[in-house]
């Protein structure tokens, strides 16, 4: 019978919603596009305090019926199934807790093999927002100059309000080579812009490595763009190769990192972590607390620090705060604030239901939910660097003043034009500065900023953030290394 097959589906929800217990091991940080690793899970036995109490079934039941029996249109019985569950995540006001049905799983499946193709950027909803986590490195999204904490409003001109998270990734999600235009809206930015990004293929490498000298000394810089299946060995290798060949210093660079998986960051703080402090703690359900340490003897010889900003979330933020009470010092922006740990629990028909299931805390016992990890040592990029598009419908001139006037003069101060003012005063040098860079970049010299002239400044200024120049977090923390 339908009904009693829904009864069944929505009594083994409302079990694992009220009342869940479970394993650690596999345990999945942050929505990732990861797939979990072995999972052994055990739901909440036979008790009273995991029993759904038949009236709240009987009601559930009633409202199937009288919709099925009463309502206007048919309905699927699917889609109300479907519909019940969401509604029960949604009362928890968790948007880490999501329901997938097997369409959608299916995507979020070809997502973790080794690429998959769209804009490159980890999202999540936030107040009922769609927010850019972090663009994915050498992503459609990054090259287009995404930020983290990006508001998504439109998807191609269409508003995204009252769509779930799954819904708007699907909308942003496409074929590589076609293009999709998004509103955003930028803290700090007056008016919501737009963004056209062609979408391509996305690939799935997470570590980065590179050695440079400082007062003769080798410091290795590892950067490490989120933590899936493959991360902790390339992680190692790369570590070992740089000790190998005698690096005297080391800077961990997680900027940007939206997190991953949990056995993954694990892996890779045990390779820092000695024995005799946890590198985390797990906090369950009635606040038990579970410590872990690692097997190590002792700490690197050498000295490190840590790389932080607002998109490093999740467990990116497990290293920061990891070596951060070693010691260490970590540098930049306070991160994003997710202390949680979600596990994807399969339904039997393809769909899953992602859940929080504990808090993680540092090792000194700390949840920086909805905080982040304070650096050490706090340290902003260049003004530039948070500098936005300007939409130009009519070219701004000489003597006109405005918040894009100044969006500009920042870009091109921080293209080694000097526009002689950045209060949004288009003034006499102003002038020079855009008819100095028309003239370098084989544009009409008519010293006035029209459409042409504004996208290939934002161009440029989004290739230079790319390729570090004037990296003051990455130059503060190799200088503090050697402090």
């Amino acid at each position: 019978m339908k009904l009693r097959k829904l009864h069944i589906v929505l009594l083994f929800i409302l079990a694992l919603v009220i009342g869940l217990a479970g394993g650690y091991t596999g345990v999945k940080l942050a929505q990732k596009t990861t797939p979990p690793t072995e999972q052994s899970m055990k739901l909440g036995g036979e008790t009273a305090a995991n029993e759904v109490p038949t009236q709240d079934m009987e009601k559930v039941d009633q409202a199937f019926r009288l919709i099925k029996e009463n309502y206007l249109e048919e309905v699927d019985d699917k889609q109300l199934t479907e519909g019940a569950i969401q509604g029960m995540l949604s009362t928890l006001e968790d948007p880490y807790s999501s329901y997938m049905d097997a369409e959608t799983m299916k995507k979020f499946n070809e997502q973790i093999e080794s690429s998959f193709e769209g804009i490159g950027a980890e999202v999540n909803k936030v107040d009922d927002v769609l927010s850019i986590v972090a663009p994915v490195k050498d992503s459609p999204a990054e090259k287009a100059g995404l930020r983290p904490n990006d508001q998504v409003l439109k998807v191609d001109g269409k508003s995204l309000e009252g769509l779930s998270q799954n819904e708007s990734v699907a909308k942003i999600r496409g074929e590589k080579g076609t293009k999709v235009e998004l509103t955003i809206r930028r803290a700090g930015v007056e008016e919501p812009f737009k963004v056209t990004i062609v979408r391509d293929t996305i690939p799935q490498e997470t570590v980065y490595s590179k050695t440079k000298n400082v007062d003769g000394k080798k410091t290795g810089i590892l950067e490490v763009t989120n933590f899936s299946e493959r991360t902790a060995q390339e992680f190692k290798e790369q570590l070992t190769k740089m000790e190998d060949s005698g690096i005297e210093g080391l800077v961990i660079d997680v900027r940007g990192n939206p997190g991953g998986l949990l056995n993954v960051i694990e892996d890779i703080l045990k390779q820092f972590v000695p024995e005799d402090m946890p590198y985390l703690q797990v906090e369950d359900q009635k606040g038990n607390k579970t410590p872990y340490h690692s097997d190590l003897k002792e700490k690197k010889k050498y000295p490190i620090s840590v790389i932080i900003d607002e998109g490093s979330a999740s467990a990116s933020e497990i290293l920061a705060a990891a070596m951060k009470e070693m010691g260490y010092d970590v540098v930049g922006q306070p991160s994003f604030g997710k202390g949680t740990i979600q596990q994807a629990v399969p339904l039997g028909d393809e769909s899953t239901i992602k859940l929080t299931f504990f808090k993680w805390l540092s090792p000194n016992g700390k949840w920086i939910h909805e905080k982040g990890v304070q650096p050490t040592i706090n340290q902003k990029q260049p003004e530039y660097y948070y500098t936005s598009p300007v939409e130009i419908e009519e070219p701004l001139k000489e003597d006109q003043t405005g918040d894009k006037i100044k969006n500009i003069q920042i870009m091109l101060q921080g293209l080694d034009y000097d526009p002689g003012r950045t209060d949004g005063y288009f003034s006499a040098a102003t002038k020079q500065a855009v008819t100095s860079f028309q003239q370098d970049n084989d544009l009409p010299t008519s010293g006035e900023i029209d459409a042409q002239t504004a996208k290939l400044i934002e161009t440029q200024i989004i290739k230079s953030i790319r390729n570090g120049k004037d990296d003051k977090q990455l130059d503060k923390a190799i200088e503090e290394v050697y402090k």
